[in-house]
């Protein structure tokens, strides 16, 4: 992708400063978020109300069935889920959420979860996450309710490189 000064005219510039700012949201958040650093989550994408990150399954993942335990793909997906919708400086967190589980996800896989904004409007949001493998195999299908809090996403200095 090509990059253009955010300072042009038009509807471009504009395009060019949402993502400038989807991508300095993520930065900051990724800064704090711990727990998807610790299990090695990495935002594979990110744009305005969309973002796609990717988690490998280790040995310390898997549960008596010899397959990803479900709290594991719950994380992930929630995951992709607070970076879709904290993608416009406006804090925002879950409202609630489901889960449907649709296959394993097994030792050595590395899986990825798309999550979409489905609808954007005053304080809320609904938000479709799909976690595949890498194969492209479906492994659960999540939606997330967001309800927007006070306050940015970027704090001073913060989703700077």
């Amino acid at each position: 992708m090509s990059e253009f000064p955010a300072s042009s005219a038009g509807p471009l510039a504009a395009q060019v400063s949402e993502q400038d700012r989807a991508r300095r949201c993520a930065d900051a958040m990724y800064q704090r978020d711990r727990a998807s650093q610790h299990l090695d989550m990495r935002v594979e994408e990110i744009a305005p109300g969309r973002a796609v990150l990717s988690m490998p399954v280790t040995e310390t993942m898997i549960q008596g069935h010899d397959s990803c335990h479900g709290g594991y793909i719950f994380m992930l997906a929630d995951s992709a889920f607070a970076f879709a919708c904290n993608t416009y400086d406006e804090a925002t967190v879950a409202s609630g959420c489901a889960i449907d589980y649709v296959a394993p996800g097994k030792l050595g896989d590395v899986l990825t979860a798309e999550a979409r904004e489905q609808t954007r409007k005053g304080r809320t949001g609904v938000y479709d996450v799909r976690v595949s493998n890498e194969r492209d195999e479906l492994v659960a299908l999540f939606r997330g309710k967001s309800y927007k809090i006070k306050g940015p996403v970027i704090h001073d200095g913060e989703g700077e490189q």
